[in-house]
């Protein structure tokens, strides 16, 4: 008896290992210390001696039960975009640029050119984010996990100077508040989408006109990556005085994360183009509209809170960045959390 019998092969790890190296080298920054197939990942923090006081932050996070669309649809070179997403976005939502990301890959049995896939979208999404891949591992669970089943999860870091951090503390009444698009469901709430619609090939590759594309490709569209849209806003001299990710909770949850006590978010939901993936869920799911904005980001994958006097232009600054931003409503003194209108 050996270990492959047992069920975990050791030669597919090493080709797996071999598969990816090219991907983990195209996110290298400067700051990588070593290469890949060391016991643990090294980075040089010369780069923030300048700052006054550096802080570091992470996140971690995985991309939940979307990943079963990726199964069905066997489709998984863009998941690992969701999963460094998930991380990033909350490092950046604190006012951190990320420096480094590690993944996590569970599998029931390790297909080389399956796990080279996935690793190819995580390595996208460290491009994306200006984040080195430093490391990772890929865990072969049999008798676990189902042979062609995985689970995928990932920790970023980042680094921000102490004054630079965004916390809320300074928000206003008055204040101005910024959304900024999503590019659909994100990585959110698909336990309940997978009660919507039925979870096979042929659903999810039915043609839908208001998608202009089938109902997989909609569903499985990566979460947008935040960070290079909040460093042109900072860069325009914009100060963000609170940043909301919109993840699991929607609008009710994470707005009023940012705002001091006291205070509220008013949105109004005519100012800006629901993606027609929600109101498509919502008929056919017959799902009432308080649960939609409390489940989803419907549309706004980031809220950003500013002075009014900024508002035009960090709307500006976003859109240089390739991203679509709207003025999506305003602080008020309440204690409502969100209130639509």
């Amino acid at each position: 008896m050996d270990y492959k019998s047992a069920g975990v092969d050791i030669e597919a790890g090493y080709r797996s290992v071999e598969l990816i190296k090219d991907f983990v080298k195209g996110t290298a920054r400067s700051e990588v210390i070593g290469g890949l197939g060391g016991f643990s990942g090294a980075f040089s923090l010369a780069s923030i001696k300048n700052m006054e006081d550096p802080v570091l932050l992470s996140g971690t996070d995985g991309v939940g039960t979307k990943i079963k669309l990726a199964f069905i649809l066997d489709k998984h070179d863009t998941i690992g975009i969701d999963c460094v997403a998930m991380c990033v976005n909350d490092v950046a939502c604190a006012g951190g640029e990320p420096l480094f990301f590690l993944d996590y890959i569970a599998c029931g049995k390790n297909y080389p050119e399956k796990i080279a896939s996935i690793v190819k979208g995580v390595a996208e999404g460290c491009r994306m984010a200006g984040a080195s891949l430093i490391g990772g591992e890929t865990a072969e669970h049999p008798g676990l996990m189902p042979e062609d089943e995985y689970d995928l999860a990932g920790f970023a870091v980042g680094v921000a100077d102490r004054k630079d951090i965004i916390d809320g503390s300074s928000i206003v009444k008055g204040d101005a508040l910024i959304g900024i698009a999503s590019s659909g469901v994100h990585s959110n709430g698909f336990s309940l989408i997978r009660k919507i619609f039925r979870m096979d090939e042929k659903s999810l590759s039915r043609y839908y006109d208001e998608l202009g594309c089938s109902l997989g490709e909609a569903l499985l569209t990566p979460t947008i990556i935040y960070v290079k849209a909040l460093d042109a806003v900072k860069k325009n001299g914009v100060m963000i005085k609170g940043c909301a990710h919109i993840t699991g909770g929607g609008f009710f949850e994470n707005i009023p994360r940012m705002l001091p006590e006291g205070l509220s978010a008013k949105v109004e939901k005519a100012s800006y183009p629901v993606p027609p993936v929600f109101t498509l869920m919502q008929s056919e799911g017959k799902i009432a509209e308080h649960m939609m904005y409390n489940t989803y980001n419907m549309g706004l994958g980031m809220v950003l809170a500013v002075d009014p006097a900024d508002a035009d232009s960090a709307v500006k600054a976003i859109e240089s960045a390739g991203e679509k931003a709207y003025i999506v409503g305003e602080v008020t003194a309440s204690d409502k959390g969100v209130e639509l209108c």
